[in-house]
């Protein structure tokens, strides 16, 4: 418990902290390229922890303690007396297109960072699991449309999914943007097949914890033999006595023949004693092992708190390495920045019209929950989610709402059209309105995040 909640903090300062310098760095870099004197570079809020300048450098850099956003101040006539000298130095003195480009550059350079990221996961390369179809619940969305054992998923609309991870992808992309969802797949005899579903086949997304058990498939897996390979400290399984290397060999008299046959009759037994025959080192001993109780999707299912013990050349087959060359990496890093960057914009306008739950929204508990995952998941997870969020950030700071950038940006245009800024007022009032609205998402942001809490 406190390890995971060590990672979701770690996780979560180390990508709001990277996250918030791009997007900070941005606005900085172009202030200074087009003659603009910075004042002062901050990661973070409130108290400053760390403050330095570099040497022959007006430019103040701290680091604040509330590492939640950041800012970049500029030399500006509007909130302080500017001396004469300076004044051509000053962000409310220069020409529209420079002030445009200072305030358009902490989004680009968002998306940039975003490109950058998927560019070099892309070239590193994903290990994966080929979407091969298992079990096909009866009556489910996927059995009604004929889905069968066995097929491979090989593209949702016209899109490759090399791995279940691509394909959950491609899936949500097309259900959140409320598109007809066409799915290819490939039988065991190569034939080939077109499954058609629509958007909503398995309801909202952002309702459903498990998609894939909504829509009524379970991955195929290779049958690995009942041999425990972990034992988690003061669980079940650890107090009946388990260790790694055992083999179960009968459950209640039940014969095991693979991993899968036995989770599932734990999961059907919860807080139930089951009598085991297993196997250590050659000799056979018999226990009693009695599986905890937890909830999940609705149900009370049995957990004892052991993993398979992994099989490489078992597994050899169903693996799929998915990378690129650095040349034909850099279009698809794009295509993916802008595919996020679109379904952003439509998940957002189907909240904001009702035709999505408030539940898809997230917050900083449900940020650094993520984190914490993917830092357990390892580096190529967390560069995802670091795009990802990068991608959030950029939109989400071009949405034309006063205090965003995007509100700036909206000024500017009224500027361009009219020839002359919005009066002080239409300004203060436009704070007040963008600062109410930011606050009000705040609260609902965290209100989901508790609610998720509360399961």
């Amino acid at each position: 418990m406190l390890e995971t909640l060590a990672n979701s903090v770690f996780g979560f300062i180390l990508a709001i902290g990277i996250l918030v310098t791009v997007h900070e760095f941005g606005h900085f870099w172009v202030a200074r390229k087009l003659g603009i004197k910075v004042l002062r570079f901050s990661v973070g809020f409130g108290k400053p922890l760390f403050t330095w300048r570099r040497k022959n450098d007006d430019t103040e850099y701290v680091l604040a303690a509330i590492p939640l956003g950041g800012y970049v101040k500029m030399l500006d006539e509007r909130e302080a007396e500017v001396p004469e000298a300076e004044a051509k130095y000053a962000f409310n003195r220069q020409p529209l297109w420079v002030r445009t480009a200072v305030v358009l550059a902490g989004p680009v350079f968002n998306l940039g960072f975003a490109v950058l990221i998927f560019w070099v996961v892309l070239v590193m390369g994903e290990t994966g699991l080929r979407p091969i179809v298992g079990e096909v619940r009866a009556d489910s969305p996927a059995a009604i449309v004929g889905f069968s054992p066995g097929e491979e998923i090989l593209r949702i609309n016209g899109k490759s999914t090399p791995t279940w991870t691509q394909m959950l992808y491609q899936f949500a992309s097309s259900a959140a943007a409320g598109d007809e969802i066409v799915i290819e797949t490939r039988d065991r005899d190569q034939g080939l097949h077109k499954r058609v579903l629509p958007f909503d086949a398995i309801g909202d997304l952002a309702e459903v914890k498990n998609p894939l058990s909504a829509l009524g498939v379970q991955p195929e897996l290779p049958r690995s033999p009942p041999v425990l390979g972990k034992v988690l400290p003061d669980q079940p399984a650890q107090k009946a006595g388990l260790q790694p290397g055992d083999l179960i060999l009968e459950a209640d008299g039940n014969h095991m023949d693979s991993w899968m046959q036995w989770v599932n009759y734990v999961r059907n037994k919860p807080l139930v004693p089951m009598q085991l025959q297993i196997q250590r080192n050659g000799q056979l001993l018999e226990l009693e092992l009695i599986p905890e109780a937890v909830e999940m999707e609705g149900k009370t299912i049995g957990r004892i708190g052991a993993a398979n013990k992994p099989d490489p050349e078992l597994w050899a087959q169903y693996r799929v390495q998915y990378s690129m060359g650095p040349v034909e990496a850099l279009p698809a890093a794009v295509a993916r920045t802008w595919d996020f960057s679109v379904l952003t914009l439509k998940v957002m306008w189907r909240i904001l019209s009702g035709q999505a739950s408030l539940k898809n929204l997230g917050g900083p508990i449900t940020i650094a929950s993520a984190a914490g995952n993917a830092v357990d998941a390892g580096l190529v997870y967390f560069l995802k989610l670091l795009a990802i969020i990068s991608i959030s950030l950029g939109v989400f700071n071009l949405l034309p709402i006063p205090i965003l950038d995007g509100g700036h940006l909206l000024y500017f245009l009224f500027e361009a059209v009219t020839g002359k800024p919005p009066s002080e007022q239409i300004m203060l009032w436009g704070q007040q309105v963008g600062l109410a609205l930011l606050l009000s998402l705040m609260v609902l942001v965290f209100y989901q995040d508790i609610a998720r809490l509360g399961g």
